[in-house]
């Protein structure tokens, strides 16, 4: 795979889902790519806290504490232009990062350029925030799905799981991490076709 990697940019923030982080930024890797991390008022070096997120017959998911996952790239800095794709993992970071300006920014890059996007769980969460939803179909954790209408994007149900992936377009959308196999192989074939 050397020499046909792309350059790939992960939003992530205090809290976001650990799986939803650390699996595929390692899955990615090992598929040849190179992948920044970023994080709103983080640089290389600092890290940021990660929840586990579980079902275990709740009504909803159980949270964790998670590990400690690495800022490799300087948020302050990163220049979307630079990048083929965008990865925004899911979790509770969403929730906030959504309310940074240059968050929203670097996804209309990536929606406006027609460049691969993949979101998981409450990732498109930021999408819905950044406006780049209306007309779009769009899977999320089902908790999500009034957020993704309202913003006049199509909900699209996982069916009888959470293993599912939905590719419209640049977009690939997945409801939580049981979808990683399914969403990183959609992920791949958009960014082989790039």
């Amino acid at each position: 795979m050397a020499g046909t990697g792309k350059k790939i940019l992960m939003l992530v923030g205090d809290f976001v889902e650990d799986y939803e982080a650390m699996v595929p930024y390692q899955m990615l890797l090992m598929l040849g790519h190179d992948v920044a991390t970023v994080c709103p008022g983080k640089r290389p070096g600092d890290t940021v806290a990660t929840a586990i997120h579980d079902f275990e017959g709740h009504q909803t998911y159980s949270e964790k504490p998670g590990h400690r996952f690495a800022i490799n790239a300087d948020f302050a800095s990163v220049d979307p232009a630079d990048f083929d794709a965008l990865i925004i993992p899911g979790g509770r970071a969403p929730e906030y990062l959504r309310l940074d300006q240059a968050v929203l920014n670097i996804v209309r890059h990536f929606a406006g350029a027609s460049k691969p996007l993949a979101a998981i769980c409450h990732g498109p969460q930021i999408l819905v925030a950044a406006g780049i939803l209306n007309g779009r179909e769009c899977s999320c954790y089902p908790a999500v799905a009034p957020e993704i209408t309202a913003a006049g994007g199509q909900y699209m149900t996982p069916g009888d799981g959470l293993d599912t992936a939905h590719v419209e377009g640049n977009l690939v959308t997945a409801p939580a991490w049981p979808a990683h196999p399914a969403w990183i192989r959609e992920f791949q074939k958009l960014l082989e076709s790039t």
